[in-house]
């Protein structure tokens, strides 16, 4: 498979993870989620999760599966955002590795092509989730309103390497 089939994430969703709505994974036919959590979820400085996210969180747990696999090695910082949620999670992951991916699939008990993996990085969360077989969710992060809002230099690179590449990062419509 070529690099640029594996960078493709196959949505990007232009916006934040709150605007993935029960419809859009109904849409695609997914039963369950994975997702990042730094700069997916919460800001990288923030600790807790707001309450659009919890709330958020509610609404897709009757129809979904959602663990919460992270490359952060912090326990304590991932233990209390997925204690937060009521989620089950994995730290460590050491994206683009497959491995816990992998692990967090198993325990959903559907099939691969069910799942997705949502992140907001190219070349951990879409890759990981690309090579593992997965549908692949491109979300924009999550942005601390107390700091200035700026473009992540690594994920500019990321995205330019992308498309030099031959991804197509169009959101969808």
């Amino acid at each position: 498979m070529s690099w640029g089939k594996l960078l493709q994430p196959d949505l990007v969703l232009g916006s934040s993870i709150l605007a993935l709505t029960p419809a859009l994974l109904q849409q695609y036919n997914l039963r369950g989620l994975v997702l990042d959590v730094d700069e997916t979820l919460v800001p990288i400085r923030v600790a807790q999760t707001s309450g659009e996210l919890r709330e958020w969180v509610a609404q897709l747990r009757p129809t979904t599966a959602i663990w919460l696999v992270s490359n952060n090695i912090s326990k304590s910082r991932i233990s209390s955002i997925a204690n937060s949620l009521d989620l089950p999670y994995l730290l460590g992951a050491g994206k683009p590795s497959r491995r816990k991916l992998r692990q967090a699939v198993e325990a959903m008990g559907i099939p691969i092509e069910q799942v997705a993996m949502v992140g907001d990085r190219l070349f951990t969360d879409v890759l990981a989730g690309n090579r593992l077989g997965m549908f692949t969710i491109l979300v924009e992060p999550m942005a601390d309103p107390a700091v200035e809002i700026r473009r992540s230099p690594v994920r500019n690179f990321e995205v330019w390497v992308s498309q030099a590449l031959g991804a197509s990062l169009t959101p969808r419509q």
